[in-house]
């Protein structure tokens, strides 16, 4: 059976396809002035694979697809020869996705759409870039939205700003390596398509989670082509830094019923979407939530799945990968499995078992919460972490034990088969909701911009503004917000997992409130690197760093609370050093947290203050004279220690060793 896709041979071009309803295909070549010059009938084969072979053609070489067929969408078939369908195995695309109402005529009112869609590009010999690595954990997950992170960046310049090549200056390596960051998660980079009502609001999509291609990149990201992907992997790998991919095969850009064809849905929409049935009609399912999901249990998406992801291995130098709603790769008929085909096939692989591979393990359909679930090799986004650290700072009752549970490595989620604390990516804020900044500046959301009346985002934020909802000249509220964050980010490197940071949270970045800015590619969204934070970057490296150093906050261990050797691993305390009773934990406004460890031959203390005053806090006797304060998350005050006191400030982590 062909390679699906475009081929170079010694002789030509080799194409493939895949379609079971189709009854015409073609391919189609365009010249340098989009004008199409040739169109060469496919012939179907075994497996229900289409293919040719065109002669004196080559690399560089730009074509498209066109197919033939049952026009039906109430049974699931789009088929209309005026629809130029880019190759679902395009290496490289010419020019970036538009909307236009054109993609989505009926056949019996269709015209040509070539002129609007992107042209496939036959790409040459790759070059393999996999060799097989064996990958420590990672210290710190650096998630980064490419266009926002080198848009204002001082050391990118010019045509640079917005490009993946922007992030090859070695000052923004510097920036990377001065925080602990080993491992850069680039939000999606396959071409992507603006959602189907910003072109109305003016409005662009910069967070890229609405994919047409797979395997090719997005020109707006990689104007100069693949290359600027694959100088980075090799730039970042000399430096101990690997690059891991967020990729979306959850639905694809050409939505609903209604929404474009621009490729799968014109070539076969039944085999690679997911339909439900409805009074003898098919409708797509949409447990992605943006209109179509894709069907992973069928073996043609399955293999789509599997081949770009190794592609982007060997020829790009990627290094692992964040599935966006994951649960969905999982997901058959009778709901999602850990154990589902599609799981199984990543975990076995010979390549792609050797990534990093993370799950974002949730997706809005019925059933579609699986945090914890997932098994190895997989390591999951844990929002409840996330949720859970905000509750407390926050300040509600009842959350003291789950602070506790949190950062000994939420094994209430993951300690089941073998599973690690590792296994859980701890994080206070990502792309999606509130900045850390304005988690503790905004009580409310504040998403007017996007022009759906506030409507959309996540309401159940947990966050507070100190007093003054969004800027203040306040030096009170100003101070009150510093402490906050300063708290938090020491919550998360003491915690047991993998902490995660958000581009830009590291030195303070805003978006005025908005907790869903995927359609603002402004300056809403652009780091504002003149304003940075550098005591707040500083911060963060000291903490990335004391973590790298101490092996007790790095164990991979859940803390239990059992004896191991002569301590118990963790014991939790009061403020007047007796252990936690039953009492203490079911006590609404408990407030002050001490988690005293024996880990790795190291005894440290870090005791968690949330409240607006000084705490006296007392060691136990077995520790009290060989404790010394090491680290303080509030900048601003002069800790006093007294033999076995500690008096612990308003707001504040402090981390005592011997």
């Amino acid at each position: 059976m062909p390679a699906l896709g475009a081929t170079a041979t010694d002789t030509g071009v080799d194409f493939a396809v895949y379609s079971e309803p189709a009854e015409a295909l073609w391919v189609c070549l365009f010249d340098e002035m989009d004008r199409e010059t040739d169109r060469i009938a496919l012939t179907r084969g075994p497996g229900n694979v289409w293919h040719t072979s065109v002669p004196d053609i080559g690399p560089g070489t730009r074509y498209g697809l066109r197919a033939d067929g049952a026009y039906d969408p109430m049974q699931g078939f789009y088929f209309d020869p005026n629809k130029l369908l880019v190759d679902p195995y395009a290496r490289q695309i010419d020019r970036t996705f538009v909307r236009s109402p054109k993609l989505r005529l009926p056949r019996e009112e269709s015209v040509d759409t070539a002129p609007l869609v992107p042209k496939a590009i036959v790409p040459g010999a790759g070059d393999i870039k996999h060799t097989h690595e064996d990958y420590e954990r990672p210290n710190l997950i650096y998630e980064l939205n490419v266009r926002p992170f080198t848009m204002r960046h001082p050391s990118v310049q010019g045509p640079l700003r917005g490009t993946v090549a922007g992030l090859t200056t070695q000052r923004v390596l510097d920036h990377l390596l001065h925080i602990g960051v080993d491992v850069v998660e680039l939000m999606p980079v396959a071409g992507w398509i603006d959602d189907g009502h910003l072109p109305a609001l003016g409005l662009t999509n910069v967070w890229g989670y609405n994919p047409v291609t797979y395997f090719a990149p997005d020109p707006r990201i990689m104007p100069r082509g693949p290359q600027e992907l694959r100088a980075l992997t090799d730039f970042y790998r000399e430096a101990g830094i690997r690059v891991v991919l967020d990729v979306v095969y959850n639905h694809t850009g050409e939505g609903n019923e209604d929404g474009p064809v621009l490729s799968m849905k014109g070539l076969d929409a039944r085999a690679y979407y997911r339909h439900v049935e409805a009074d003898g009609q098919l409708h797509l399912v949409n447990d992605s939530g943006t209109g179509n999901t894709l069907r992973c249990d069928h073996p043609v998406v399955q293999d789509l799945v599997i081949d770009s992801l190794r592609y982007w291995v060997t020829d790009y130098g990627i290094a692992g990968f964040r599935f966006d709603l994951a649960t969905v790769l999982g997901r058959s008929l009778d709901g999602f499995s850990p154990d589902a085909e599609l799981l199984e096939r990543i975990r076995n692989d010979d390549i792609l078992s050797q990534c990093l591979l993370i799950a974002e393990p949730w997706d809005p359909g019925p059933g579609g919460y699986h945090v914890g679930r997932f098994g190895e090799p997989f390591a999951e986004w844990n929002d409840r972490y996330r949720d859970e650290v905000r509750k407390f700072w926050k300040g509600e009752p009842h959350t003291i034990g789950a602070l506790a549970g949190k950062i000994a490595g939420s094994a209430d989620q993951f300690d089941h088969d073998g599973r690690k604390p590792s296994a859980s990516v701890n994080f206070l804020a990502a792309h999606d909701g509130f900045t850390l900044a304005d988690l503790v500046s905004y009580a409310d959301k504040h998403n007017e911009a996007n022009g759906e009346e506030n409507r959309d985002g996540h309401d159940a934020n947990y966050s507070w503004n100190n007093g003054a909802e969004g800027p203040t000249d306040d030096e009170t509220v100003i101070a009150a917000r510093n402490r906050d964050i300063r708290a938090m980010l020491a919550t998360l490197f003491v915690s047991h997992g993998t902490p995660m940071l958000t581009a830009g949270d590291e030195f303070g970045r805003t978006q005025s409130g908005n907790n869903n800015a995927y359609a603002q590619d402004n300056e809403l969204t652009w780091l504002d690197w003149e304003n940075a934070d550098g005591e707040l970057v500083d911060y963060v490296a000291a903490l990335s760093r004391f973590r790298q150093e101490h092996p007790a906050l790095r164990s991979d261990r859940f803390l239990t609370g059992e004896v191991r050797g002569d301590f118990k691993d963790v014991t939790w305390l009061h403020p007047d050093a007796r252990e936690m009773t039953e009492a203490d934990w079911t006590d609404p406004d408990a407030s002050v947290l001490g988690m005293l460890l024996y880990e790795e031959g190291e005894t440290m203390l870090v005791w968690f203050n949330r409240t607006q005053e000084t705490i006296s806090a007392s060691m136990p006797e077995q520790v009290a004279e060989d404790l010394s304060i090491v680290l303080v998350s509030d900048n601003s005050v002069d800790v006093v220690q007294d033999g076995g006191h500690v008096e612990l400030p308003p707001r504040s982590v402090i981390v005592m060793a011997s």
